[in-house]
């Protein structure tokens, strides 16, 4: 295997990977155009749940993989992963994923445990990652590893290395649209609010029956993330208080403790979506291997652990 990567992205995915790389011995320099407290992966709600994401045999293999060692770094102080228990609920009966079997515990709402107005749903308990401790969690596990950051903005992955031998994973999210590039990818816009907690420990996530606008509490220790919005082709990260007094509504009207919760932030991601995710080798130009590693939407923290692993396995079999 060629012994210098350089990982393009300081995302969940492109840390992760890089992570993996590293704690196998592999020279890693992950190249960014932003340190990873200033990308998407930073203001993700986080809860494990591969949702809305292709092709679902691949995305179910890495999902089960990210679940497990998700769950081992819940055992770690430090790592902003918990398991943490709480419910998704809806007013119409939908089949359950086919990621649900992955989830040992989980089972029916029963009628007395469903908010209001709301007549199905399941409980169970799954990953939820405070992302900003998480990112800053295994940036130091790289480092420990030997691998470095660089906080470089590139016009094109042609820039990543100008030497053949150096492999390149690229993990650059929404990013890859310019640097591959890959038209077929695009943003969808996920807006958070970040209230002070009042005193939850459980998720709740709430289907509202309208593409853009979601509904879901996720706590942790001080502080709760309230979601939210998935905009398709919504590139702004500009704040906007009409979409988050909307969001805290939503929630408010489900958990009445977070009618006065002070607010501390906005957090606004473009989720990197496609069609389906990209994961494959190929050769640039200059001879170069590539791991392309991107478009896994908004299931990147779900999915991040199993596509390490098999950039690991396309980058021993390429070189």
């Amino acid at each position: 295997m060629t012994q210098h990567i350089i990982v393009v992205g300081a995302g969940v995915i492109g840390l992760t990977t890089a992570v993996q790389l590293a704690e196998a011995g592999l020279h890693v320099e992950v190249m960014a155009a932003e340190r990873p407290q200033a990308t998407t992966s930073a203001v993700a709600g986080a809860l494990w749940g591969p949702w809305l994401v292709e092709p679902r045999a691949r995305v179910l293999a890495w999902a089960a993989h990210s679940l497990t060692v998700m769950q081992e770094l819940a055992h770690h102080a430090g790592s902003g992963v918990r398991v943490a228990s709480g419910m998704e609920v809806s007013r119409r009966s939908y089949p359950a994923p086919d990621w649900a079997n992955l989830l040992a515990d989980r089972r029916p709402c029963t009628p007395d445990e469903l908010p209001t107005g709301y007549g199905h749903g399941s409980r169970y308990s799954a990953p939820l990652v405070d992302m900003p401790l998480h990112l800053g969690y295994l940036l130091a596990r790289l480092r420990t590893a030997g691998g470095t950051l660089t906080v470089r903005r590139l016009a094109s992955l042609d820039q990543a290395s100008i030497d053949p031998r150096v492999a390149i994973v690229n993990c650059s999210g929404v990013g890859a649209r310019q640097l591959v590039p890959d038209p077929e990818l695009f943003p969808i816009r996920g807006y958070h609010v970040v209230a002070k907690n009042p005193g939850l420990t459980e998720f709740l996530e709430a289907d509202t029956e309208h593409a853009t606008d979601l509904l879901a509490i996720y706590p942790h220790r001080d502080h709760v993330i309230l979601g939210g919005t998935a905009e398709p082709d919504t590139w702004s990260l500009k704040p906007d208080d009409k979409i988050a007094t909307a969001i805290v509504d939503r929630c408010a009207e489900l958990e009445p403790r977070l009618t006065k919760a002070a607010i501390i932030e906005h957090r606004i991601g473009l989720r990197p979506t496609k069609p389906t995710v990209r994961l494959e080798a190929e050769r640039s130009p200059a001879g170069n291997v590539i791991i392309h590693n991107y478009g896994h939407g908004g299931a990147g923290v779900s999915l991040a652990w199993g596509c390490a692993q098999e950039v690991t396995s396309l980058l021993s079999a390429a070189t």
